[in-house]
């Protein structure tokens, strides 16, 4: 075979070969674009002309105990304009958007533009013009537009609390991230995932211009679950009521017998419906000046004044160091170490019994016991009443704090000296108390047990034993049975119908001498009650009312709720009859 010929047979095959080489590159390339990228290249295909669109779910509703609205939902009504993919607005349309805005009678949604309608217009999109509109207004543009093809009724829900700012700290409230809405604070935030329901879902196919074309929904929204609560709204409205509106200060309303939480008021409060719409951030700085979203009942902490004298009474009751017959003679101080410590009354009391020293809060009975009793002692007694403990509501409290000479000697670097004991048998010192505790603590002296508070209905009974002798909680009912007849609380003592045992303490926040030199150095002031009206089950009673100077700010209070409350009572009484 010639030179020439060889050449060209290797030039055959050499280009044979090349394009077999291409092919085997194109069937490979092929083989992996079908097979390994099969997935991935179907949804990057699907995503040009498929949508998926997310439904809410309607939140679950908030009820009572009685079945009455604390939270649910209300339908927002929208006017949307449906493009037809007109090239520009016509003069009809432009005679549409004038009636609708005369109806309406406010500007249009503030992304719905004159521009951004002809665009809607021009890609055959939506746009929302007007949103939430009344029935009013909706029933005019139905009754002139009832089969316009550019309008469009859109309708969806929006949470919706009826009483506003009652209860607000219990409810607590929700935010809107893009469509989706989030609990925040309260039951809203705790049973998020209860009262959120399913979402739904939409598939939409749309065109290269974005119209939708077709509508398929693959996954139906189901609503969340409805909550009842131990709340009674005829009760909260009456402490809402009572409770004065420039105070700040938080009410409670206890069964002691369930546990259930059948009212309460912590001030400053919020309006949860503030927050269903965007808020700048100056919106949000001016909301925590008064620091409206603490808890007071539960997240804040004071110390426990008078109240603290029925577990020092205890204390020394158990260990015999007391006698029931203790007559005492009060002449307004009393010196220990060479330093005075002052009674309430500066003039004194006079002989006083241990009933008269809780009655009419006088302290030289305590100051006495402080030379026996130790303050570990007093931490055991007031861990018994659960005081300085978590009550184990489903909602984050704070402990408190029971202070005892280890606590002191770990936190402080010295020991517990005998004045600090002076300090801690009247309620003061370094004692800090929930409301929620003082409230579980009341009810303990009056049923023999601690009750776990419940919010929701369906919670579970839990009652812990109070480790007091019988004798001991019966000296302790009867001393407060005396303040109210005779002592600090008599305010409340001339109640028809209505069974009140009381006591109450003024809580120094500062040293004395500070006391003019501001409000937010006077004293806090207390009131607590055991009482019950006629055959009613017995409830209990917390007030705390901050920086007011004397308890006498909260036994008005009290009383003021004592006599609403009988004549609520006496009003369903008289319906039923009728």
């Amino acid at each position: 075979m010639s030179l020439p010929s060889q050449t060209f047979n290797y030039k055959i095959r050499l280009i044979a070969v090349s394009i077999g080489f291409l092919i085997i590159i194109i069937i490979g390339r092929l083989a992996y674009l079908q097979i390994f990228l099969n997935n991935r290249l179907l949804q990057l295909s699907e995503k040009n002309f498929l949508r998926f669109e997310h439904i809410l779910s309607p939140r679950g509703n908030i009820f009572d105990c009685h079945g009455n609205i604390l939270a649910t939902n209300r339908p927002v009504t929208s006017i949307v304009w449906n493009g037809s993919g007109s090239k520009q607005l016509l003069p009809s349309h432009h005679q549409l958007l004038e009636t609708i805005h005369q109806i309406i009678d406010k500007p249009f949604h503030h992304t719905a533009t004159l521009s951004a309608i002809a665009h809607a217009e021009k890609t055959a999109k939506k746009i929302v013009l007007i949103s939430d509109i009344s029935f009013d207004q909706l029933s005019k543009i139905i009754e002139l537009y009832p089969n316009h093809p550019t309008i469009e009724i859109a309708t969806h829900f929006k949470r919706f609390y009826p009483h506003q700012t009652l209860a607000s700290h219990i409810l607590g409230y929700i935010t809107q991230i893009n469509v989706e809405t989030m609990g925040k604070m309260g039951l809203e935030k705790m049973l998020e995932e209860v009262l959120q329901g399913i979402p739904g879902q939409n598939l939409n196919i749309i065109n290269s211009l974005g119209t939708n074309l077709h509508t398929q929904e693959i996954k139906k929204a189901l609503a969340g679950e409805n909550i009842t609560t131990t709340l009674d709204l005829s009760l909260q409205k009456l402490v809402e009521l009572n409770f004065p509106e420039n105070q700040k200060g938080t009410f409670i309303i206890l069964d002691p017998k369930t546990g259930a939480l059948k009212a309460l008021l912590s001030r400053p409060n919020f309006d949860p419906s503030t927050f269903l719409n965007p808020i700048t951030q100056n919106e949000w700085q001016l909301l925590q000046e008064h620091r409206p979203f603490l808890n007071r009942s539960l997240n804040a902490c004071y110390p426990p004044a008078s109240i603290f004298k029925l577990v020092t009474i205890s204390a020394a009751m158990e260990h015999h160091l007391l006698a029931p017959d203790t007559i005492i003679h009060c002449r307004g101080s009393m010196r220990f170490k060479g330093r005075p410590y002052h009674c309430a009354r500066q003039e004194g009391h006079g002989p006083v019994s241990i009933e008269d020293s809780l009655a009419q809060s006088c302290n030289i009975l305590f100051f006495e016991l402080a030379k026996k009793i130790s303050i570990d002692m007093l931490a055991d007694y007031a861990h018994r009443f659960g005081l300085g403990e978590k009550t184990n509501i489903i909602f984050p409290e704070n402990e408190g704090l029971i202070p005892t000479s280890r606590w002191k000697l770990e936190k402080k670097r010295e020991r517990w000296w005998p004045g600090d004991t002076i300090s801690a048998v009247i309620g003061q010192s370094y004692l800090l108390v929930t409301p929620m505790q003082i409230a579980c603590m009341i009810g303990s002296i009056f049923e023999g047990y601690r009750v776990k508070p419940r919010i929701l209905e369906n919670e579970p009974i839990i009652k812990i034993p109070v480790p007091i002798q019988t004798s001991t909680r019966d000296f302790l009912k009867h001393a407060m049975r005396m303040v109210t007849l005779h002592g600090t609380a008599i305010n409340v003592s001339k109640l028809r119908d209505i069974t009140v045992y009381s006591k109450t303490g003024t809580a120094q926040t500062s040293s004395l001498d500070k006391r003019e030199q501001g409000i937010q150095y006077m004293e806090h002031a207390w009131y607590v009650s055991y009482f019950n009206y006629k055959d009613k089950n017995p409830l209990v009673l917390v007030i705390l009312v901050e920086n007011v100077g004397s308890s006498k700010t909260a036994t008005s209070i009290a009383k003021k709720f004592f006599i609403n409350y009988r004549d609520l009572l006496e009003n369903v009484h008289t319906e039923k009859i009728t």
